[in-house]
């Protein structure tokens, strides 16, 4: 069988049937959440929020974008390893775990009343993933049977199964393909003219593909309202999968190593002039060689983030301080947790470091940086742009 077990995500528990509201500070419990599906068709990565047009299974009318944001510990994960949104493009078909806003008078997207199909009331994320990872996380793949190609486009007839209430897609599926699908095989990136031209695939009549194991990633299809969907791409063995998913790694990990590791403070203890003691719990989802960076006895800064992760001006305004402690609380956390508690002591505490805000952390080996300057809080707009650009 085709697949691995790359997440330290369980299996998605079935969907809540009431919305439910986490409360500030604390993570939710993953079953009392909303599950949906649909296209990316807006992202602002900056502020950890954007748009999908829902997939609703028994609906073929249009409807509204359901507009999310991420809550502060939610998880992306794209081709089957931690991501951030500004990693997936336009147009992937994604699969969520949704809940109520914390507090919906500062929620960064518009709060919804729950009238409309596809634009439910639960508008914040704690998991985002694409096809692969949600495959890779549940230890399945698409099987397929067949492939009929006429001239520069065809389709493959697949199958996919999905557990009784599980996320995704799940059943038989004839989806379209052409030139603009990529296909991978090993450390190859191929084209549909390619596996012609090799008589993997024939190009006048079908080929049997005897439940072929792949995974694949879909896109839009004009008749998406009736469960068809776009190959955009399709990786044809393990070997192919396991470049996807270290590049996407790779990039991850710089991109947390150049902005900190994002953390919930737990606690204080408070010494004699400023002097503190700060305990904090490191999100969930990370590369687990991040974690590893996180050890007693070596300095570190801290930084003051706030909801969208964004912080001010951090390699300048953060405090330089120690790693004292690093304590594994829990065995089992919940998502968005990694159940990693750091032990950090500072010479002058600051307002952000306040027993439920956030934080961003960095051990001394990582980089002593500025994000860019979009990235970079200074002003009441600058951090919640209004809900208003999302207005139809």
């Amino acid at each position: 069988m085709f697949w691995c077990a790359f997440s330290t995500i369980a299996p998605s528990p079935a969907t809540a049937e009431d919305p439910f509201r986490p409360e500030p500070g604390k993570f939710p419990p993953l079953e009392q959440s909303k599950a949906y599906r649909g296209e990316l068709v807006f992202v602002d990565h900056v502020n950890r929020r954007g748009s999908l047009r829902l997939h609703v299974d028994g609906h073929y009318q249009e409807g509204r974008l359901h507009h999310f944001a991420m809550l502060p510990y939610g998880v992306v994960r794209y081709h089957g390893a931690p991501a951030d949104l500004r990693d997936i493009p336009i147009g992937t078909i994604l699969y969520g775990r949704f809940y109520l806003p914390p507090d919906p008078t500062t929620s960064s997207v518009p709060n919804v009343n729950g009238g409309q199909i596809t634009a439910p009331p639960e508008t914040h994320a704690i998991l985002l993933e694409d096809g692969p990872s949600l495959c890779l996380r549940e230890g399945k793949s698409w099987t397929l049977q067949e492939a009929k190609l006429s001239g520069i486009e065809g389709t493959l007839n697949a199958q996919l199964e999905r557990k009784d209430e599980g996320d995704g897609l799940g059943g038989k599926h004839e989806l379209t393909i052409d030139r603009s699908t990529r296909i991978w095989r090993g450390r190859e990136s191929l084209g549909l003219d390619d596996l012609v031209a090799e008589r993997v695939w024939n190009a006048q009549v079908g080929t049997p593909l005897n439940n072929q194991a792949v995974q694949m990633a879909l896109g839009w299809h004009p008749r998406y309202l009736y469960q068809q969907f776009h190959v955009a791409d399709i990786w044809l063995d393990e070997a192919a999968l396991q470049v996807a998913i270290e590049r996407q790694r790779q990039r991850h990990i710089r991109h947390i190593r150049t902005r900190w590791m994002p953390a919930q403070v737990d606690m204080i203890e408070y010494g004699k002039f400023g002097q503190a003691t700060i305990k904090a719990t490191l999100y969930g989802g990370m590369d687990a060689s991040l974690y590893a960076d996180f050890k007693p006895g070596i300095g570190g800064k801290m930084a003051a983030a706030e909801e969208t992760l964004r912080t001010w001006w951090p390699d300048h305004d953060g405090m330089d301080g120690r790693i004292v402690g690093v304590e594994q609380i829990s065995e089992d956390p919940p998502l968005g947790s990694s159940g990693i508690q750091v032990t950090f002591e500072v010479p002058l505490i600051l307002e952000g470091f306040r027993p439920g805000r956030i934080v961003r952390i960095r051990p001394q080996n990582w980089p002593n940086v500025k994000p860019p300057v979009e990235e970079r809080v200074r002003g009441f707009e600058d951090r919640w742009p209004s809900p208003d650009i999302f207005g139809d």
